[in-house]
């Protein structure tokens, strides 16, 4: 479904915001892709859509190059970023109208895709509102409406629970999972440890531009726990060398 092989990016010559990456994200799993901030992560999922050009290897969305086919490979693509961009002066049906139209999405099929999503996300009557009204959960809502009209194989989100109400963000994960069991792929970023390991098949832990661990949750529980109940965020903490000594935080405390 993504296959990443050997990405690397640098913004300032000398250092690599992405450092030769190799991922590979299958068809029927919710892959976490997490990292300190700063890490790498959102470069390397601009890079997979395509708003970056890697410095060298190659992206492949269901066997299409993002660099040679870039046209076929964003059709296998429902993208959702950190902090959606969306034209304040359309309505929210407007936006939709116009991400079908993008895809080509049949205009027969387009209510059936869309209404089920606006109401169960409760803005169906907010959609003829201009999009500048809206809050930021808002936006986020219309703009995971608008990543999935066109059925994509490759849903790729960017922190996508920042800024939604506990209802919508438990609407989201069920999504998550049901794309996957129609055979699609989910490659999200998350700095909620508890979601991650509760929602996902894999997850692989990038840190200053490498990618560090790749696993499912209990493997790397079986690796990296110094203790039988340790929880996904300890092991992050342990091996992005996260975690401060005690002293250092008994002094941070006071």
């Amino acid at each position: 479904m993504l296959k990443i092989s050997r990405v690397s990016k640098s913004y300032t010559p000398g250092v690599k915001a992405v450092d030769a990456l190799d991922l590979e994200v299958k068809p029927g799993e919710i892959f976490g892709f997490l990292g300190p901030n700063g890490a790498g992560k959102t470069t390397t999922i601009k890079m997979v859509v395509g708003i970056l050009n890697p410095d060298s290897g190659s992206i492949k969305i269901n066997g299409h190059d993002i660099e040679k086919d870039p046209i076929e490979a964003k059709r296998q693509i429902g993208y959702v970023p950190d902090e959606a961009q969306m034209w304040d002066k359309l309505t929210g049906v407007e936006y939709l109208s116009f991400m079908c139209d993008v895809y080509g999405v049949p205009v027969n099929e387009r209510d059936k895709r869309v209404r089920p999503l606006l109401e169960a996300f409760e803005i169906l009557d907010a959609a003829r509102d201009p999009i500048g009204s809206y809050s930021r959960g808002m936006r986020q809502k219309m703009a995971i409406t608008g990543s999935l009209v066109h059925r994509p194989p490759l849903w790729i989100l960017d922190e996508p629970m920042v800024g939604l109400d506990p209802r919508s963000s438990f609407l989201l994960k069920e999504l998550m999972r049901s794309h996957t069991d129609q055979g699609g792929a989910v490659f999200f970023s998350t700095h909620v440890m508890e979601v991650a390991e509760r929602l996902c098949d894999r997850v692989g832990i990038i840190h200053k531009g490498r990618l560090i661990a790749v696993n499912t949750v209990q493997e790397m529980k079986d690796l990296f726990a110094k203790e039988k109940d340790a929880s996904l965020e300890e092991i992050f903490l342990e091996i992005t060398e996260a975690k401060l000594p005690e002293e250092q935080l008994r002094s941070l405390a006071k």
